[in-house]
């Protein structure tokens, strides 16, 4: 008797009971999954972030470039006055837009950071007293944070800072003095423009 439910027992079908449950390896794979995941919507979101961040910044410096363009120059005074409202309306708004993609950085990349910044800053306080040689010493800069062979000297020194700096921050510090050059340039030809005009004006010459 005894002998006969031992045998009924074996021929049951298997308890799917512990089939079912996950192991370890199994939860630990899909975590990884999921983590994977979730990396890819971070660096897209992160590429998202910064694309906007550099559209703002290429919005506003369009926007300034219409108001100091010579386009604004040649229009009436009633008419120039109401664009320009409308520019600083525009650019008022492109400001309350906040973008900010943060960068890890070691101590190292810090300091490099901080030293590239002070460079450029510095540099930037010289445009003013001396526009055309500020302007080769940017271009010395920015030849610093090129692959492609400069027609100018390269700014060794600082090269070796941006290429301590976090990969992102090298972009940025390329993108600012790619801005810094064309605002540069941008302002040299308004003010040979405006001397040119000022010379072709008779009262200008005392006719």
């Amino acid at each position: 008797m005894a002998q006969a439910k031992v045998q009924a027992k074996m021929s049951d079908p298997p308890c799917n009971k512990f089939s079912r449950t996950m192991s370890m390896a199994d939860r630990s794979g899909r975590l990884l999954e999921n983590l994977d995941d979730l990396e890819t919507r971070v660096e897209a979101l992160r590429e998202t972030a910064s694309a906007m961040e550099q559209e703002r910044e290429c919005i506003l410096e369009m926007l300034q470039s219409i108001q100091n363009s010579q386009e604004m120059r040649n229009i009436c005074a009633g008419e120039r006055e109401e664009l320009d409202l409308t520019a600083n309306r525009l650019m008022g708004r492109t400001l309350c837009v906040e973008v900010s993609v943060g960068t890890i950085r070691s101590s190292q990349q810090e300091d490099a950071l901080r030293m590239a910044t002070t460079i450029i800053d510095e540099m930037v306080k010289k445009l003013l007293d001396d526009m055309q040689n500020g302007r080769m010493r940017l271009l010395a800069l920015l030849a610093a944070c090129v692959t492609e062979a400069p027609p100018v000297p390269i700014d060794q020194k600082f090269q070796a800072l941006v290429i301590s700096c976090a990969l992102e921050d090298q972009k940025k510090i390329k993108r600012r003095l790619e801005t810094l050059v064309r605002n540069v340039e941008n302002a040299e030809k308004n003010i040979k423009i405006m001397d040119h005009q000022k010379l072709d004006d008779p009262k200008a010459n005392g006719c």
